[in-house]
């Protein structure tokens, strides 16, 4: 009877290294888990990004106010007959 005890629990044992440590066992499965969720919001974000991408090209494509407004912000520049005044800080 305690030899067979004994037999039965090896067996056991011997079954249960696979699922837990094994190759495609629990604690592999736990870590891919992860990994597939930090892709998966890695994805949003670019997705996101893409989108306000998107909708500046196509912003930019139609409308002539961002082209305006992008350069007046980024290259300075300024309407016929606007004046450009610059207020410098006392020293």
């Amino acid at each position: 009877m305690r030899l067979l005890s004994l037999v039965l629990l090896a067996l056991t044992l011997a079954t249960q290294y696979p699922l837990w440590w094994g190759k495609g066992g629990w604690l592999s499965l736990r870590g891919l888990q992860a990994q597939v969720q930090a892709e998966t919001e890695n994805n949003e974000a670019l997705t996101a990004r893409n989108n306000a991408l998107q909708a500046e090209v196509q912003d930019l494509k139609t409308g002539i106010s961002a082209v305006e407004e992008r350069a007046r912000s980024e290259l300075n520049m300024i309407r016929e007959g606007e004046y450009f005044v610059q207020v410098l800080p006392r020293q």
